[in-house]
């Protein structure tokens, strides 16, 4: 199991736009994805679970990968965070 702790900086929070990328690019994968804020956990595969987080900025959310490929897809997801400016 991999995980990373990481602040969202976006004035929006974590919102629909790139939500919706970063679910899509999680659910290509096999491996179990969650992502948790506030003690909530959710599949990071499921767009409506991201969203029923209402993540706003300044907000830690933790993006946690389990699987044959782990270390790759999380390293692939936080980039995914980058290239939207949602984090830093």
């Amino acid at each position: 199991m991999k995980q990373v702790t990481v602040k969202i900086v976006d004035e929006a929070g974590l919102h629909a736009r790139p939500a919706s990328i970063i679910s899509k690019e999680a659910a290509q994968h096999e491996e179990d994805i969650t992502l948790t804020y506030k003690n909530k956990t959710i599949n990071l595969k499921s767009i409506l679970g991201v969203m029923s987080l209402g993540v706003p900025k300044d907000a830690d959310i933790t993006i946690t990968v389990e699987g044959p490929e782990e270390e790759k897809i999380l390293d692939l997801l936080v980039s995914q965070f980058q290239k939207f400016k949602l984090i830093a």
